[in-house]
């Protein structure tokens, strides 16, 4: 059965709209069932029973397995989405935005490694209307963070000759923490945040005090 520790891979209020309680310890048991054995070989009686339930049971709240995924993939990314239009919207300067930004989006990822390692490497799993609406997800935190560093470099407080390849590769780098991020290694989320952000502004040659 799942423990605690694992349903919630940080904050157990991550996945406090995702309601009745059995629906909650479903996806919590997805999550690790699909980090751990890939989403195509994982059954619907795995999960189940790591939710400690029956597999009919798990019918009640989810039609099949890919909309758990859906489901899944859908939090992480407005939880994405919300990080980049926060930074976006703040106020001050690009380059404060942008370590913002950054910082949120790389420790977002580290401490929640699990779910993120899920709704990046499983993307092509979901059906072709449910991958529609997470593409425009995805899309959204895009235009949100190449806002922030086409704002810097039309300031002057950038060096970007490629605002869009520049911002492809800032997300490709925040995201790619979930991959090697672990709780036992010897970074925190909050020194992979920091040493992200700080990576990111010089990148892009941020004129700093």
């Amino acid at each position: 059965m799942v423990t605690e520790a694992e349903r919630s891979d940080g904050p157990a209020e991550d996945w406090a709209d995702v309601t009745p309680e059995a629906a909650r310890r479903l996806v919590c048991a997805a999550v690790q069932a699909f980090a751990e054995r890939g989403y195509h070989a994982t059954t619907t009686r795995d999960i189940a029973g790591r939710a400690g339930m029956s597999p009919a049971a798990l019918y009640i709240h989810y039609k099949t397995k890919e909309e758990l995924l859906y489901r899944i993939s859908g939090v992480g990314h407005e939880k994405a989405l919300r990080i980049m239009e926060a930074a976006a919207g703040a106020g001050g300067s690009a380059t404060k935005r942008l370590g913002a930004a950054v910082r949120t989006f790389a420790r977002w990822h580290a401490r929640h490694h699990t779910t993120a390692r899920v709704i990046q490497y499983e993307l092509q799993a979901l059906s072709e209307e449910h991958y529609a609406v997470v593409a425009d997800l995805r899309r959204r935190t895009d235009r949100a963070l190449r806002g922030i560093i086409g704002d810097g470099a039309e300031a002057g407080e950038f060096t970007v000759g490629d605002v869009p390849g520049t911002t492809l590769a800032v997300l490709s780098l925040c995201v790619d923490v979930a991959r090697w991020f672990s709780a036992e290694g010897a970074r925190t989320p909050e020194e992979v945040g920091d040493l992200y952000a700080d990576l990111v502004l010089r990148m892009v040659g941020a004129r700093r005090p």
